[in-house]
């Protein structure tokens, strides 16, 4: 996975090997933020759609000041002829200051914290052995969020690749249906794995709000239920013949961890990546929500060890394994003392090839994607209904004509 180079470190911190929160909160020397936020700057410049936002934005600020200033020097000419106009000039040139030097200072004060939270994200990725990068546009990811809607961007990403690949981020996209557009924004933990797993996703029931779910897409009969207490804090779905496989995956003391550290996270199964989904920001300056992460994480890696194991039987049904051919050819013409019948003949029927043949890693295809509702039913449904409404005072019109006069 290709990604942008990290941003420029700042000064060194304390040793890496344990959780360090002090860089989210000890004071920071201004000369060392700005200089961290002029090598940023140099790094990443200003792309083209936030130069066109900036000239936009002062073209209807260059808009919106005659109008209001012609608005006041007429309500002055309204009260008192050219004394009037002239108090009014006067109030319009303060009020006019007054907004440019309002704006600059918020624009300043908004700049000037977003380099001082980068700045401390940065360190503290240091101090814990990560590599900070402010952003990422498209992240290349194959996780269900990151497939929807346009302008999609990774923000403030901290990434660890030892002993396994780690990454924290904010992540955002938008969508739009011709007449609005909205933007989502999600917090996210990405963790490689050793091999290819089935499409499973866990729908965390603690954190749906509003009928809000990230399963709303996947069809209802993929849903399966798991012994204990593990229905009452996640829905799983897996794709349909892989119930037996997420039951060696979701063993008793793998869905344990998930409880007591995920509860309130929505987590996916992908390809060959874990996702922890929240539906908040996760890279932050606040250190109990990444005590809280990292505690998460090292919970769920010393169960992920044995997910390795995993084999998808149906390759091996599917696909010759590559070892058959190389077993074949070096096996040979049979031994006569090999044959059955003689003396000293093993118990099987046939020479057994050298090594254990296994399935390679890796998914069949029914297995790789959960399948999703079908976007004509939900249209069809409210179609109907929109039939139903339109139509019903016709129908009930036209009876009362026939059998009611």
């Amino acid at each position: 996975m290709t990604a942008p180079a990290p941003a420029p470190v700042p000064s060194p911190g304390p040793p890496a090997g344990h959780f360090d929160a002090r860089p989210l909160l000890e004071p920071v020397d201004p000369a060392e933020v700005d200089a961290f936020a002029r090598a940023q700057r140099t790094a990443h410049p200003s792309s083209a759609g936030q130069i066109i936002a900036w000239v936009f934005a002062g073209f209807a600020l260059l808009c919106v000041v005659p109008v209001i200033a012609i608005m006041i020097m007429g309500l002055g000419y309204a009260i008192g002829r050219g004394t009037g106009v002239a108090v009014g000039g006067i109030l319009g040139l303060l009020l006019l200051a007054g907004l440019v030097v309002g704006i600059v200072m918020l624009v300043r004060r908004g700049i000037r914290t977003r380099n001082l939270t980068r700045f401390r994200l940065a360190r503290f990725a240091q101090a814990n052995a990560m590599s900070y990068f402010a952003r990422i546009d498209d992240p290349p990811l194959p996780g269900m969020i990151f497939s929807s809607g346009s302008a999609r961007m990774s923000t403030d990403v901290l990434r660890g690749v030892d002993p396994r690949f780690v990454e924290f981020g904010n992540y955002q996209y938008t969508t739009s249906n011709g007449k609005q557009s909205q933007t989502h924004r999600w917090g996210y933990v990405a963790v490689k794995l050793d091999v290819p797993l089935p499409n499973i996703v866990l729908d965390a029931l603690g954190n749906n709000t509003l009928g809000s779910t990230i399963a709303g897409a996947f069809s209802g009969d993929q849903r399966l239920s798991l012994e204990g207490d593990f229905d009452r804090y996640f829905s799983l779905y897996c794709p349909a013949g892989y119930e037996v496989d997420a039951l060696y995956l979701f063993t008793p003391d793998v869905m344990a961890r998930f409880i007591d550290h995920a509860a309130q996270l929505d987590v996916e199964i992908v390809d060959d990546w874990l996702f922890l989904y929240a539906r908040r920001e996760v890279s932050t300056l606040d250190p109990a929500t990444w005590a809280w992460l990292f505690g998460a994480v090292g919970a769920l890696l010393t169960k992920l060890d044995q997910w390795a194991r995993w084999r998808d039987d149906r390759l091996r049904l599917s696909t010759p394994h590559p070892g058959f051919a190389g077993v074949a050819a070096q096996a040979g013409p049979p031994s006569p003392a090999a044959s059955p019948g003689m003396p000293g003949a093993p118990a099987l029927p046939f020479a057994a090839p050298q090594g254990l043949l296994t399935p390679p890693p890796g998914v069949a295809p029914p297995g790789q994607r959960l399948k999703r509702r079908s976007p004509w039913l939900i249209i069809g449904i409210i179609v109907g209904v929109m039939f139903v409404v339109t139509m019903a005072p016709f129908a009930i019109g036209i009876f009362s004509f026939l059998f009611l006069g």
